[in-house]
């Protein structure tokens, strides 16, 4: 097996050669950095739409809204795209939305996604075609862990990045 047959993790070793190579898909200046970031956006968009649409429909019973802005620059000179999921439930509990966030901070090397308040998930698993159903998850969550020990530390941690390379610029993210 390897990284092309299974796409979040080729995804996130494209992330890690980003930084090693010191460039985002073939750029290296922040206005064709930026410029890759509003075409992902775009991309993402329809995929975005369908997983806030997926929750909707089944766990909000249609009720609520979906929203997207416009990629955005911040006063910090990031950049942001937001798509939201909102329902009367919700903004009654002066709460956020369900938001997916796409951002490239202004001191990042390359844009990244996340949610408005992710840290938990829950495991409700007893039995295993429920254990099954959780592959998604645990992927993302690993993924999503590595992510983060390579953006506290180096990326030089990963072995794959660091195949074959040489003359390595230091990290930023």
């Amino acid at each position: 097996m390897t990284t092309a047959d299974v796409p979040h993790l080729d995804a996130l070793l494209r992330h890690f050669a980003d930084l090693r190579d010191g460039i985002h898909g073939g750029a290296v200046s922040r206005p064709d950095k930026e410029e890759h970031f509003r075409t992902a956006a775009r991309l993402l968009d329809p995929y975005a739409r369908q997983a806030l649409g997926e929750l909707n429909d089944e766990l909000l019973l249609g009720q609520g809204v979906i929203d997207a802005s416009e990629v955005q620059r911040a006063d910090d000179g990031s950049l942001f795209h937001a798509w939201t999921l909102w329902w009367d439930e919700q903004s009654a509990a002066d709460i956020p939305p369900v938001t997916l966030y796409a951002h490239y901070g202004a001191s990042f090397h390359h844009p990244h996604l996340r949610g408005a308040t992710v840290s938990e998930w829950p495991l409700n698993v007893f039995d295993d075609a429920q254990a099954a159903a959780e592959l998604p998850t645990l992927r993302a969550i690993a993924a999503a862990d590595l992510h983060n020990l390579v953006f506290e530390r180096d990326f030089r941690i990963v072995p794959a990045t660091m195949a074959g390379a040489t003359g390595l610029p230091a990290h930023q993210h």
